[in-house]
């Protein structure tokens, strides 16, 4: 049962991290601490967006939010974020490569 539970959170997590716009709000936190302006920027989209996404994100607990002055800080909440979503993009560029010497075989082959 204990692991039924860590496996809905995981998915839980996974499906928060489906969003192409999130998984690059985890890169640009993974340099560092931005504001929302500074992602909204950096992103090209609206600031209701892009606090919408945060918002989610620290729901779910992959973002921190700290406030000083007038300013909402942001971070990873913890940096093995990144390292779970850079190695999934590393298992996608593997298969990408396996695809095209695939494809390259099955032609020389004809």
């Amino acid at each position: 049962m204990e692991n039924q539970r860590l496996y809905d959170l995981q998915a839980g997590i996974c499906k928060t991290l489906s969003s192409p716009l999130r998984l690059r709000l985890v890169e640009l936190l993974g340099e560092g601490e931005r504001t929302v302006s500074d992602l909204v920027k950096l992103l090209g989209v609206s600031k209701s967006n892009v606090s919408q996404h945060l918002g989610i994100m620290r729901e779910k607990g992959v973002v921190d939010c700290r406030r000083e002055g007038g300013y909402a800080f942001y971070r990873l909440s913890n940096p093995k974020v990144l390292q779970a979503c850079r190695l999934m993009r590393e298992v996608l560029l593997e298969q990408f490569e396996r695809a095209g010497e695939l494809s390259r075989v099955e032609r020389q082959t004809s």
